[in-house]
């Protein structure tokens, strides 16, 4: 379909209109008012998409150097194929730019923005990865199926559902876990513009019901649904994560290859532990990962010489852990321990493949300060923080806990959850909260099996209800990745 062709038939269908009258339009409205509804038809009623000139591309990119060139090189292609295509040219936004504030990345506090902004001239706002490989002629066709009226409101998207009730969900939909879907955000979604312009209005005048932002894909299709009064997500065929005919989108991946890995002698990984949990959970990580770290200690509340065990004069907490976590930070920067690029803290029952870790981390550049690992956010609506969420793996570069621990930014207890005063710091400090969603709080079986399943995941969390070593073999060891460097 050519542009002519597209502008065409926008002038057919308001005809079209104008000739059937209001009923067409609007079934609630009387014939007292046709003269006024046939007349606002033709300038308002069909909101035409004529060409990319009414996307706006929103690529949902990071501050961290790495990711920001990502982002750019992403916007250069797109642009590119948009020259190249000739039907019009899209607006194309990294998200990390469109504020200083870096809670923009739950995409709620932006839409205010988007809609002053591009709201009387776009007709569509389309969220994509910075891995996502968009073919503008194919998303044009996707979008012109789904025309929008001046009130009709579409959020479309590649459909995920859960396939059990999860902890990262708060358990909603219980009953039937598959009857709710969110986007895969690897395949792009959509929003109408009428949509968005409603969802901006909203979130000005009314509080969230949740301060804390968790899962964002499918907090944000919560939001829009609004418990049956919004629309449910749409599912497009065409929105693919793997190549396949007639796709619009396709993905990249989340584990890049940047080079040679890094070096194990460049990470230095801290284990938190504690008496109780010393003859049930070390084991664990003794059978399965350890074997692939450099340098590793166990930190614990007692020194146990049998695994062995490091105490740090910090008491055991039954919630929180922020004394003993800023007591490996203190030790890291101390000549206690070896000097590395790198320092991972985890759980005692965390399960990590250290091998695709080390790949990822070549991408970053170890002299600038990064917190790496699953985002979390808390009150980002009301101007919050992010932070790096502990029990899936907290990865930070030297340069990141030198400016920590230098700043005098500390625990207010030694209980305090050690994740959100780490992103509270880090927020004060200017210091991104890098997202890889490679790494998860949860279990395997607390996330769509769809989503996971085209995932080389570095991390899970948690041993309850699940076998943790055949978790660990099932979605984690890559014997081929393990050598001695």
């Amino acid at each position: 379909m050519s542009h002519h062709d597209v502008v065409n038939g926008c002038k057919l269908v308001a005809v079209l209109l104008l000739w059937l009258g209001p009923s067409a339009e609007d079934s609630h409205t009387g014939r007292a008012h046709a003269a006024e509804h046939q007349e606002h038809a033709v300038h308002s009623s069909v909101v035409c998409l004529s060409g990319l000139e009414k996307v706006v591309l929103v690529i949902q990119s990071q501050r961290n150097s790495y990711h920001a060139r990502r982002g750019v090189q992403r916007k250069v292609e797109i642009l590119q194929q948009a020259a190249d295509l000739g039907q019009g040219v899209p607006v194309v936004l990294l998200l990390h730019e469109l504020s200083e504030y870096e809670g923009v990345w739950s995409i709620l506090p932006v839409l205010p923005h988007l809609s002053a902004t591009y709201g009387q001239s776009a007709s569509w706002f389309f969220f994509i990865e910075e891995g996502t490989r968009v073919t503008l002629a194919a998303l044009l066709q996707v979008l012109h199926r789904y025309q929008v009226h001046e009130s009709q409101e579409w959020f479309l998207g590649k459909r995920l559902h859960d396939d059990e009730a999860s902890i990262i969900h708060h358990y909603a939909f219980s009953e039937e876990p598959s009857s709710f879907g969110y986007p895969d955000p690897a395949a792009g979604w959509a929003l109408s513009t009428p949509l968005l312009q409603r969802l901006a209005e909203r979130i000005q005048r009314e509080h969230l019901k949740s301060d804390f932002t968790i899962d964002l894909k499918h907090e944000i299709a919560l939001y829009i649904w609004e418990e049956g009064n919004g629309p449910q997500l749409t599912a497009v065929p065409e929105f693919c994560t793997e190549p396949r005919d007639n796709c619009a989108t396709t993905f990249t991946t989340y584990l890049p290859n940047c080079g040679d890995p890094v070096s194990k002698k460049e990470i230095f990984v801290a284990v938190k532990t504690c008496q109780k949990f010393h003859s049930e959970r070390v084991p664990v990580v003794k059978a399965t990962w350890e074997k692939d770290a450099g340098l590793l200690e166990y930190y614990s509340d007692v020194a146990d010489a049998s695994i062995p065990t490091i105490s740090l004069g910090v008491p055991n907490t039954e919630r929180g852990h922020c004394g003993k976590t800023f007591a490996i930070l203190r030790r890291f920067l101390s000549k206690a321990v070896p000097k590395t690029d790198w320092l991972l803290i985890v759980d005692d029952d965390t399960l990590i493949s250290l091998p695709r870790l080390r790949q990822l981390l070549r991408c970053y550049d170890p002299k600038e300060a990064v917190s790496l690992g699953e985002r979390y956010g808390y009150s980002l609506v009301q101007k919050g923080y992010s932070y790096t969420t502990g029990g899936g793996g907290m990865v930070l570069s030297r340069p990141a806990v030198s400016r920590l621990i230098s700043s005098g930014c500390s625990c207010y207890s030694d209980d305090a959850p050690d994740d959100m005063v780490l992103g509270r710091c880090f927020t004060s400090l200017r210091v991104p909260i890098t997202h890889s969603p490679l790494f998860h709080q949860a279990r395997p079986d607390d996330y769509s099996v769809t989503l996971i399943s085209m995932q080389q995941a570095i991390s899970f969390h948690k041993h309850w209800n699940i076998d943790p070593m055949a978790v660990y073999k099932h979605w984690l060891q890559d014997p081929h990745l393990r050598d001695e460097l």
